[in-house]
């Protein structure tokens, strides 16, 4: 038997409107005549506990979705600021430019030695302090600025 059909209608219920986001714990059980001594026995039986914590898992994978799906938008946009007029709005920017990264991904490198498509992960390198990025950041720039006379 699975652990959807040991829960009864209300159990599923509370659970349901817990994850709506209308209403906060002490209302849904309001809500639902539950007292705090039957709800804090549900949170002790295994079938509720891991339905909830499915609930929990797909509401961080809706969430991560959303973010992957505005996370380009978001990067233009950035990318954008680096050209802004106000300096720290630039240098800030380009550090977050600099630090971004995907949450669980590695970035893949091309290693010419492969035959086949195969890529090798890069090491996981420390991050980058904010004195160091600004260095980096006052290169690139001269590098970008026009040399004397070059206008």
């Amino acid at each position: 038997m699975s652990d959807r059909k040991k829960l009864t209608r209300k159990q599923l219920a509370v659970i349901e409107d817990l994850f709506a986001g209308e209403l906060d714990e002490t209302q849904v059980l309001k809500k639902h005549n539950v007292s705090t001594r039957v709800y804090n026995k549900w949170q002790a039986d295994e079938a509720f506990i891991q339905q909830f914590q499915r609930r929990i898992a797909a509401a961080y994978r809706q969430s991560a979705a959303i973010i992957a799906r505005y996370a380009p938008a978001a990067a233009a946009k950035l990318v954008q600021l680096t050209q802004s007029e106000k300096e720290e709005t630039a240098r800030k920017a380009c550090l977050d430019i600099i630090s971004m990264h995907p949450p669980s991904a590695k970035p893949l490198r091309y290693s010419p030695a492969t035959t086949t498509n195969d890529h090798a992960p890069l090491p996981d390198l420390p991050p980058l302090s904010e004195q160091a990025a600004g260095k980096i950041l006052a290169i690139l720039a001269e590098e970008n600025s026009p040399s004397p006379g070059e206008s």
